[in-house]
């Protein structure tokens, strides 16, 4: 099937233009849209109408085959560790090592490790009480810890996995999950530093902000022996990163002969495989932070259930993002889009940011953005011949766009000023900068990266 480039980008664009409508006028679910938008290209495409039904169901099953496993697992993780206080018990086994004066590096590190389990909002909720207990205390704006913590938790919450958003897109682009937490670490620290101490000091010094009325002066914090020690936390944390890493590793080593194929290495990748790592992070978090610490099976019986009521969400929208993708390589469209962009100077990495960009602005959700975007991507970068790192910085991209410019349509920016008690206009001089510096950032991080790759 031959169509012309010029009926190919009416095709895209109005797709994502029907997306933006369905989602923003009619006020219907992600999950919907994209299916929609998904059976429209498919049909302005010329597919046949059964074909579509079979792109559907394929794009849905090898999407949700490894997203499902993984987003699911990680969330009932993260609900142990929220729900056991260990996130609490890194950010003030932090506070303590570094001391008030360097508080606010951290509450960029906690946020950083906090979110790898546990979703942004949560992970904000838990612990902005610790954000007002330090500005009480120092006489300093809420921004000045505050905002260092949000910069922590975003950036872990695009960039890394097995956090739902990076997941979702590297399986959307068929990227291994090593090579992105390996770049979303190099990436995401400086990233992390610029929008969260730097900014946050600067624009405490704009905006003072003092705690909330209600959070009273002589509150008794909780008292350290009653949460899981710094060091088991940071561990469980760091079990799945470290097996995901050594499977990618090990991988690499077997695949280009540096090391022979044995049991070892078998056992290795078998081990840190996202599915077992995140198994085993999960299974320990249930015991070393819940039974073991007088926690009932029939509580953490319910709180795995209570998790997975908002993986579902995620999982859903992820599977329809997989079924455009499926549905732009099986019409063709992604061929001859990807034959277009080889003559093209914009990078798979601009392009990428782009689109994540402009859906996010548009439509608020940094979540929708980053599948849209991996799903118009994919069959680009099936017919673009790029290594496992270039395809992460990609990922790392997409994640990238998809932060900027947070406003009035998006609920985070809604959260923020309700719990730091500051205006629309202070919410977009601080959190919506602080975003766009983590989008803008992430960009040009991974464009020098490229370079050395």
């Amino acid at each position: 099937m031959h169509l012309p480039a010029w009926y190919i980008l009416f095709v895209l664009i109005s797709a994502v233009a029907l997306l933006l409508v369905l989602v923003l006028k009619l006020r219907i679910n992600a999950f919907i849209v994209l299916l929609i938008t998904a059976i429209y290209v498919g049909i302005l495409a010329g597919m046949p109408l059964q074909k579509v039904l079979d792109s559907i169901r394929e794009g849905m099953g090898n999407t949700l085959g490894f997203v499902a496993i993984v987003v699911g697992l990680g969330a009932i993780f993260g609900q142990i560790l929220e729900s056991s206080g260990g996130a609490e018990s890194l950010a003030r086994g932090l506070i303590g090592k570094f001391g008030k004066d360097k508080a606010s590096w951290a509450m960029t590190i906690t946020g950083f490790l906090v979110a790898i389990p546990v979703f942004l909002d949560v992970g904000f909720i838990l612990l902005v009480p610790l954000v007002y207990s330090l500005s009480r205390d120092t006489k300093k704006s809420l921004l000045y810890y505050g905002i260092p913590l949000l910069a922590g938790l975003a950036v872990t919450h695009s960039f890394i996995p097995p956090t739902p958003g990076p997941v979702a897109v590297a399986d959307i682009l068929q990227v291994p999950l090593g090579w992105v937490i390996l770049f979303g670490f190099i990436l995401g620290i400086p990233t992390a530093i610029l929008a969260g101490p730097v900014f946050g000091k600067y624009i405490a010094k704009k905006i003072h902000v003092p705690p909330p009325d209600y959070f009273l002066s002589d509150q008794t914090p909780v008292k350290n022996k009653l949460l899981p020690s710094f060091r088991l936390t940071a561990i469980i944390i760091g079990i799945p990163l470290f097996l995901i890493l050594l499977n990618t590793f090990t991988s690499l080593m077997v695949k280009t002969a540096v090391a022979p194929s044995s049991l070892l290495t078998d056992l290795l990748i078998f081990l840190g495989h996202p599915y077992s790592a995140l198994l085993l992070a999960t299974l320990l978090a249930m015991y070393l932070l819940g039974i073991r610490r007088g926690m009932s099976s029939r509580k953490i019986q319910d709180l795995s259930v209570k998790a997975l009521a908002p993986a579902g969400i995620i999982i859903l929208i992820t599977g329809a993002g997989g079924v455009l993708k499926q549905v732009l390589v099986d019409s063709g469209i992604g061929k001859v889009i990807a034959d277009s962009m080889a003559s093209s100077p914009l990078s798979p990495i601009i392009l990428a940011w782009l689109l994540a960009a402009v859906v996010r602005i548009t439509q608020g959700s940094a979540t929708v953005a980053m599948i849209t975007a991996a799903g118009i991507m994919a069959p680009i970068l099936q017919e673009t011949p790029l290594n496992e790192p270039n395809m992460a910085l990609v990922v790392i991209a997409v994640a990238s766009g998809a932060t900027i410019l947070s406003h009035v349509n998006d609920s985070g920016f809604w959260l923020v000023g309700k719990y730091f008690g500051i205006d629309e206009k202070q919410t977009l001089q601080s959190w919506t900068v602080m975003e766009t510096i983590i989008a803008v950032s992430g960009l040009l991080l991974t464009l020098i990266a490229s370079l050395f790759i």
